[in-house]
């Protein structure tokens, strides 16, 4: 994804400068991506960035009216337009839709600067005045910026792959962070799969002096949300509703063209409900699969037709399986193998929503933070045969690791480990290709939520989805909490009625679910023998529109058998060769269901292939 990379160190001449041009073209993945550089030998500074053109971020380097101060900045920042408008009266030249206003805030409030920042973003301040360099991001870390610190340098970027690039030596895994990859699909801990290569922690202000002088501090910690009072559910409620309203206008303040991710769920339903855009003026979309329209897809429709708004259906087909090899590997280049085969699809969807405008609008993370809702869970079921004896500790160490990570604040545990160690992946595979937005996770709307009552966001299903809809009845469109949602939560019917429609689209749900992922072996078996009237037609697209299991076996056997049937990845020290030869001619055959195995083993190797060996 577009970010900021970069070389402190107290050489002068013409290495550094070759060493930052190879890690800044690691990061040109797109051809409306720009680039540039920024060198001061004098602080000991060599930093290049890459941005979408027209994005917030294309006007960098930013130098204020008398080019003592230089910032580059990647990402974005959601400020109210009154605060813009203040800067703007003290006499500041700038342009209101980029990030050249930052620069003046820096001039005004200097170190109170980094608090006012608000949104995913990492940057590197440059202060000639103080002869300081000044390295910085979200206090989420959610725009991720990888380091390696020596006893001479401090390379970072957006990307490990840069880093991996110009120091060959750093090319190795690390087997404590790939029992937590195989185990939860993530690295905890900012730690990274890559020896010597860790994530600047979120909220992040490291100040260097003389190149290599570092002074790591903090602008943000978690515990100063975690200590406020908690409010009565009314009290709580009337500032949610203030909030959500007075926050939701930034989201959609941008020059370039913007869109809406339309899903059956509340998150986004609230969101262009309440916005109430003129009749035509925000463009909607949905993402689907081959057999069918998904539950989505009909119900996003219908209430992007309630708001009066165009919708369009974006598909998967048949030339994402005939590529499905060369989208696999970008995925996990791309990601730096954050995200998974199993996620292939992202790329590919995310492509073809920039057609239709270069900035997405979604309602990410809106249930995890308005609710309970974990994608992190628990690890992933895999089986133990898949691994080398000697590897299998790893394995149980990430389990341990999990569990005491996990203690403490729960809205802290989600947005400061769950969503920028295991949604990364996703997020830069998809602001490779366009901007993403949501309002979820505006620092306004996580504040509050910490002085949330127990019993706002006890669960998914039924406080907060209740909080959601009262948001729509009151200050929304009330028509759109009468559509039904996937999970047969809204609509109109009595308590009864309700229930048995929660209780089908659940048994729906999880049935699609089990067919996909958890299948036993025995009833493989029984699919097997019935594959010629294709079953699936019949079980999947209502809530899945992928199908990996499935295409494994067929349409994408060829890659599978390729890849994990040849001997590199067969020598690999963490597995056990024989039971994946096993994996494989089970799997394909259709007599077992390791579709798990096959991801995990398949991405394991791309990451081998792609990120050490080849890059």
């Amino acid at each position: 994804m577009p970010g900021i990379a970069g070389i402190i160190n107290k050489k002068v001449g013409e290495e550094n400068k070759k060493d930052l041009r190879l890690m800044i073209e690691c990061m040109m993945h797109e051809p409306f991506y720009t680039s540039g550089t920024y060198v001061n030998d004098k602080v000991g500074l060599f930093a290049g960035w890459t941005c979408h053109r027209g994005s917030f971020s294309d006007c960098m380097p930013v130098f204020n009216e008398k080019r003592d101060i230089v910032l580059l900045f990647s990402g974005e920042n959601f400020a109210d337009r009154e605060f813009i408008d203040q800067l703007k009266s003290h006499g500041h030249e700038f342009d209101d839709f980029n990030a050249s206003y930052l620069i003046h805030l820096y001039e005004e409030e200097e170190d109170r600067f980094f608090k006012h920042l608000n949104g995913w973003f990492s940057g590197i301040l440059v202060d000639l005045r103080k002869e300081k360099v000044v390295l910085f991001n979200d206090r989420y870390g959610m725009h991720r910026i990888y380091y390696h610190e020596s006893k001479d340098e401090i390379l970072f970027s957006c990307e490990a792959k840069s880093l991996l690039k110009v120091r060959p030596e750093l090319r190795e895994i690390d087997m404590k962070s790939l029992g937590e990859f195989f185990s939860f699909n993530c690295i905890l801990q900012n730690r990274t799969l890559f020896s010597n290569i860790f994530l600047l922690p979120g909220g992040s202000v490291w100040t260097f002096r003389s190149a290599i002088n570092i002074k790591k501090e903090y602008y943000f910690r978690p515990r100063m949300w975690e200590n406020q009072p908690v409010l009565g559910k009314e009290t709580f409620y009337r500032k949610l509703r203030e909030t959500f309203l007075n926050i939701l206008p930034r989201y959609f303040y941008a020059k370039e063209p913007i869109a809406m991710s339309l899903t059956s769920g509340l998150d986004t339903r609230v969101i262009i409900s309440c916005l109430n855009n003129p009749p035509g003026e925000l463009p909607c979309y949905t993402f689907s699969g081959m057999y069918r329209d998904t539950f989505d897809v009909c119900i996003a429709r219908k209430i992007a037709d309630t708001c009066h708004q165009p919708h369009k259906v974006i598909r998967l087909d048949g030339k994402f399986l005939s590529d499905f090899s060369k989208l696999a590997e970008k995925t996990v280049y791309i990601t730096d193998g954050c995200h998974d085969i199993l996620g292939t699809h992202d790329i590919y969807f995310n492509r073809y929503a920039r057609d239709i405008a270069p900035i997405r609008i979604t309602g990410k993370f809106g249930s995890e933070v308005l609710g309970t809702w974990s994608m992190l869970k628990k690890e992933i079921s895999l089986c133990e045969k898949l691994f080398h004896p000697d590897f299998k500790k790893y394995v149980k160490e990430a389990t341990t690791t999990f569990t005491e990570i996990k203690k403490g604040h729960k809205l802290s545990f989600a947005v400061f480990k769950e969503m920028p160690w295991h949604e990364h992946g996703r997020l830069a595979l998809e602001m490779s290709k366009l901007i993403v937005r949501t309002p979820y996770m505006d620092n306004d709307l996580v504040e509050l939520l910490y002085q949330a009552p127990e019993d706002a966001r006890v669960s998914k299903r039924n406080a907060s989805s209740e909080i959601r809809l009262r948001l729509l009845e009151e200050v929304g469109n009330p028509s759109v909490s009468k559509i039904m949602t996937d999970r047969g939560t809204a609509g109109k019917s009595n308590h009864l009625l309700s229930k048995l429609k929660q209780l089908l689209c659940y048994s729906l749900f999880k049935t699609e679910y089990i067919y996909l992922f958890q299948l036993p072996h025995w009833l493989i078996k029984l699919d097997h023998i019935f594959a010629s009237l294709h079953p699936e037609r019949l079980i999947l697209g209502r809530y899945q529109f992928t199908h990996y299991r499935i295409w494994f076996c067929n349409e994408i056997s060829y890659y599978v058998r390729e890849i994990l049937l040849d001997k590199r990845t067969a020598d690999r020290p963490y597995l056990n060769k024989r039971f994946l030869k096993e994996i494989v001619d089970g799997h394909l055959k259709g007599n077992r269901n390791y579709v798990n195995e096959i991801n995990k083993i398949l991405t394991a190797e791309l990451i081998h292939r792609y990120l050490i060996e080849e890059i």
